[in-house]
């Protein structure tokens, strides 16, 4: 069994995150952190808001989001997971945890961890399954089309992270970026892997500032990145 350390070595070269290889301490303190505040947050939430979440409306070609216009009915997490239970009760409530303790560390203004899931037409997808900041898409498809108008499924395909410093300057050369909120102008986006480099999910961060994740901000992403394949449903 790997030790801490080397998971987190492991994890750095196979996520093309190497250049964050020198924090590594300070990766495995914040992952220690996060472990530590988990259960400690007041449990706040119903089996509603573990469950479903508002979505805005998709484009008819289902290829973006309608951002001031949100669906009639709320995205119910439960079918894509098969059914309400203890079990996925308990990891969507420890999946929350992570967000909130994650967003008031980092700042950032909006944050999201999604699992690899098939869809009910059995296509595979990345499901949202907690969050903290605006509506946004339940599942983006991990297909090569969909990727190229979106940086969480390029990472969910790659398993190689993406940082974004300035979205207007990426989106001019051509590079993927799907627009949940106009004000967005960094991202943060790093996938959630399992020992073999399998990719589980992945985790997403924006901030309206350009070049806002920077080393102390990565270090947490990365650490929520390592914490999360224990607590996915």
């Amino acid at each position: 069994m790997q030790t801490t350390s080397q998971r987190i070595q492991h994890y750095l070269f196979t996520a093309n995150l190497d250049h964050l290889i020198p924090e590594s301490a300070a990766i495995e303190t914040a992952i220690h952190a996060f472990v530590s505040a988990l259960g400690n947050l007041p449990p706040d939430f119903n089996l509603d808001t573990l469950y479903t979440y508002k979505v805005p409306m998709l484009s008819e070609d289902g290829t973006c989001s309608l951002i001031e216009e949100l669906a009639p009915q709320p995205y119910d997490i439960a079918a894509i997971l098969g059914g309400r239970s203890d079990a996925n009760t308990r990891k969507l409530l420890l999946l929350n945890q992570l967000v909130e303790h994650a967003i008031q560390l980092t700042g950032a203004d909006w944050l999201g961890i999604y699992q690899t899931r098939k869809s009910k037409l059995a296509d595979p997808v990345l499901v949202k399954l907690a969050y903290r900041g605006r509506p946004s898409r339940a599942e983006f498809p991990l297909n090569e089309t969909f990727a190229t108008g979106s940086t969480n499924s390029t990472v969910g395909l790659s398993g190689h992270a993406k940082v974004i410093d300035d979205v207007a300057v990426h989106t001019a050369a051509s590079g993927a970026f799907y627009v949940c909120d106009d004000e967005v102008q960094s991202e943060a986006c790093v996938p959630v892997l399992d020992e073999s480099g399998k990719v589980l999910g992945i985790i997403d961060a924006e901030a309206a500032p350009k070049a806002f994740f920077n080393i102390n901000r990565m270090i947490l992403v990365v650490a929520m990145a390592l914490v999360v394949p224990a607590l996915l449903p």
